[in-house]
């Protein structure tokens, strides 16, 4: 259900969701842009964290730059075994995102290791417990991600980062960037200087803040910011838009897909021998008529003959993955 948003909010959610400046007094920062003081922006926050807004507030972490690989699982589940085995694969701290959707493979969740040996065994070792198959579909092409929501739009989306390449370097870190980067897993307080958490006697702000540079310089962090609850945005409508497209057109579709502004996520991925669909979007709306409007259009242009929705039926985790810095 979406919330009545003040226009100070919604101007605010919008900023939280571009990124906190890496300041002393990031919400003071905010303020100075919106004509207000830096308590009115600290209230404003903890009340749209009150209302679950936003969700959290903490880093975007891009886990390829550290070496790890992810892909996407999708299984079919029976209803009488959903609630077993989804909270067996929540329980998977490599497991960041975990779906209900309105298909025959029904539960769809992102798993990342350091190696594709590491997710097969991880998958293999879920199937023989429960007896079913788990696919993996593994990203070949990246073309959109990391997503901000458009509080002040009615259905669009803010503009996105699109990776500017698909291969990534892999960063080594030292101790204290590894540790720099753990602790801004957690999500942030809403206080005057949320940072000073990072201090210590022989850490002081002044190399807290290089550190947080060098980390976003190298790749590592994409930015610090909210994470908001789309659904209180008023984006009820949700879908996985998977199309086959023949591999000499894959890319140029995919980055022509990926600049609709309802389209958050999109890649290419390695397809199933009984699911041929090689690019999929994931896309939002206010309403359904928005997404399938966008869809019409993209389907027609690209001459797509084969192609399926899936529709989110239920969120069942969704929270970063912790633990590979140790």
């Amino acid at each position: 259900m979406s919330l009545s948003l003040t226009k100070l909010q919604k101007q605010l959610c919008n900023l939280l969701q571009s990124g906190l400046p890496t300041c002393s007094r990031p919400f003071a920062e905010i303020a100075k842009s919106l004509n207000t003081n830096e308590q009115e922006i600290l209230h404003q926050t903890d009340e749209l964290k009150k209302a679950g807004v936003i969700r959290r507030l903490g880093v975007v972490i891009n886990y390829r730059a550290l070496g790890l690989i992810s892909t996407l699982v999708a299984a079919h589940v029976p209803e009488d075994d959903l609630h077993e085995i989804a909270k067996a694969v929540n329980s998977l701290e490599n497991v960041s995102h975990n779906y209900l959707r309105k298909h025959r493979y029904n539960l769809w969740f992102t798993l990342q290791a350091e190696s594709a040996e590491q997710i097969k065994v991880i998958l293999s070792k879920l199937s023989a417990r429960f007896g079913i198959d788990f696919h993996s579909l593994p990203v070949e092409h990246v073309f959109k991600l990391d997503v901000r929501f458009d509080a002040e739009s009615e259905g669009e989306l803010l503009l996105q980062d699109v990776e500017k390449a698909e291969k990534c370097e892999t960063v080594q870190l030292n101790n204290e960037q590894k540790s720099i980067l753990a602790k801004l897993q957690n999500d942030l307080e809403v206080i005057a200087k949320p940072f000073n958490f990072l201090c210590s006697k022989d850490l002081r702000e002044k190399e807290v803040f290089r550190i947080i540079t060098e980390l976003i310089d190298k790749g590592v962090i994409r930015r610090i910011r909210a994470i908001v609850d789309h659904r209180k945005l008023g984006f009820a409508a949700n879908v996985l838009f998977a199309s086959k497209v023949s591999e000499d057109k894959i890319v140029e579709a995919g980055k022509r897909l990926a600049c609709f502004g309802i389209v958050s996520h999109c890649y290419g991925r390695r397809p199933l021998k009984d699911w041929p669909y090689n690019l999929l979007g994931m896309m939002h709306g206010k309403n359904m008529g928005q997404i399938q409007h966008i869809i019409n259009k993209f389907v027609e242009a690209e001459g797509i003959e084969s192609f399926e929705l899936l529709p989110t039926a239920l969120e069942l985790k969704k929270e970063p993955i912790k633990g590979f810095l140790e």
